[in-house]
């Protein structure tokens, strides 16, 4: 890649987080939202396309939880749309001049890809000031509401151990059962490509490589929350994903496991990968939309990321003391997480999921 990735280690991440086992989780504060009140003339209603992985199946999500607080506080019905990243982006562009959604909540680098292309207008949320500074758009187009960490996953029943390296997978024992996501299309089928650009040191040998996997790839899947179950059930041996996701589906799912593919004679990496929202453009329930960041980024949505979600808390403040960010410690444990050169990859996004096309023939 044009520009190099920085590496830091993930030291500081988990020693936060285990240090918050020890102290007591900040009290609950009020919001905007306490209020009810919509803008004038506005449907009690709000609309948000969002990527998967934060509502449950079972009704027991995060989303579940927070929209039904939300709703309870407020009036204000939410109504979700969910679907890989670029593809809610995509359909938000497509709808421009007829806005159907007021919230996006997506992936990087979707959720810069969608401000680039004029989809988001500037609000900060309150709480927004207690995000760190790389997890937010400093003109307020939006800000992260969920940290999270690219991943991926295995079947705990069918394997031993989870696999170690990228070469690895490559053994004929993972022909036609390993499927990662469609990069350009999933957040996290994207960071396939981020994360292997950097493992093998640009884009020329990562492509060399993804060329090889491409053998034992079951193929294309727009939604990376539909492998979960695939690998749970043994279809598949090995599937991406990212932390969070995972970690709540494995909470029904018990043969799921979480690993980070290192480059032979390397060490396991991750990045950051944040549920990052902003409030559309032109959107037909602006007011509401307000409200609606303002819930998420609240303490009291806040302190059910890890607890509900099994996620990051966006706000530095909240520190975590339940079993969930206990276990998410030992997850990410001995993992190096480095920074992507996200403006880089944000301009050249088209021509990295281009090169793939080319060389997995997709």
């Amino acid at each position: 890649m044009p520009s190099k990735l920085l590496l830091r280690t993930a030291s500081a991440l988990t020693g936060s987080l285990a240090l918050a086992v020890s102290l007591t989780a900040c009290g609950g504060g009020s919001t905007t939202a306490d209020s009810g009140k919509g803008g004038k003339g506005e449907e009690k209603i709000v609309t948000v396309y969002s990527a998967d992985g934060l509502k449950s199946e079972k009704g027991d999500g995060w989303y579940d939880k927070v929209f039904a607080d939300f709703t309870k506080k407020t009036g204000i019905e939410v109504k979700l749309v969910e679907g890989g990243s670029g593809e809610m982006v995509a359909r938000a562009a497509r709808e421009k001049t007829n806005t159907q959604a007021d919230v996006i909540v997506t992936l990087p680098p979707f959720i810069q890809q969608a401000d680039g292309k004029g989809l988001l207008q500037a609000y900060k949320p309150q709480g927004s000031d207690k995000v760190n500074g790389a997890d937010k758009a400093a003109d307020g187009k939006w800000t992260s509401v969920v940290n999270n960490y690219f991943g991926f996953i295995y079947n705990k029943k069918e394997l031993a151990q989870a696999p170690k390296t990228w070469e690895e997978l490559l053994d004929a024992k993972y022909k036609g059962k390993l499927q990662y996501s469609t990069p350009g299309v999933a957040g996290d089928g994207t960071a396939v490509l981020i994360k292997s650009m950097h493992d093998f040191g640009g884009k020329e040998p990562a492509m060399e490589y993804l060329k090889k996997l491409q053998a034992n790839n079951v193929g294309p899947s727009s939604s990376t929350s539909k492998l979960a179950p695939k690998t749970d059930k043994g279809e598949l041996l090995v599937a991406n994903g990212d932390v969070q996701m995972n970690f709540a589906q494995s909470k029904s799912m018990p043969n799921l496991g979480i690993w980070f593919p290192a480059k032979d004679g390397g060490k396991p990496t991750t990045f950051a990968l944040p549920y990052a929202a902003g409030l559309v453009d032109k959107a037909p329930h602006t007011e509401n939309g307000k409200k609606f960041l303002d819930y998420l980024l609240s303490e009291d949505a806040q302190k059910l990321v890890s607890e509900v979600g099994g996620g990051f808390p966006a706000r530095t403040d909240i520190k975590p003391t339940d079993a969930n960010a206990v276990e998410l410690t030992k997850i990410m444990s001995g993992v190096e997480v480095f920074e992507p050169d996200w403006a880089d990859i944000d301009k050249n996004l088209s021509a990295y999921v281009d090169a793939w096309k080319s060389a997995t023939g997709s």
